[in-house]
């Protein structure tokens, strides 16, 4: 594991395969795949399997997170590596209170988006 890896598993508290995924969203595993390939979900390779695995908190009951798709955008525009959007969306805010992923899980993306956009700056 890498020092990056050992400090994303730190951060992020719960994962998914990729199969719970498609089943939740009610979609075929290859449909998760693509979304991954878009770049509308993070997925890292885990585990001794080195299973492809989603943020839990990415999934809210049986869709992706209001506002993560955009967020992601933001991010990547900034020059954000996959593993740099997931350290800065769990990395505790004191601001927003809370980490980025739980504030876009209690509908109060638009906070976080402003916060990605100044990143920018």
């Amino acid at each position: 594991m890498t020092e990056i890896d050992v400090k994303i598993d730190a951060l992020v508290p719960a994962w998914l395969y990729v199969p719970d995924i498609a089943e939740m969203l009610d979609v075929e595993v290859t449909r998760v795949r693509q979304l991954i390939k878009e770049g509308q979900l993070i997925a890292v390779r885990r585990g001794e399997n080195n299973a492809l695995q989603v943020p839990a908190a990415f999934i809210q009951e049986d869709r992706i997170v209001k506002g993560l798709v955009g967020l992601l955008t933001v991010l990547r525009d900034d020059g954000f590596t996959d593993e740099e959007m997931l350290e800065w969306l769990f990395t505790p805010d004191e601001s927003l209170p809370g980490t980025p992923a739980q504030a876009l899980n209690e509908n109060r993306g638009t906070e976080v988006k402003r916060r990605a956009q100044a990143l920018a700056l």
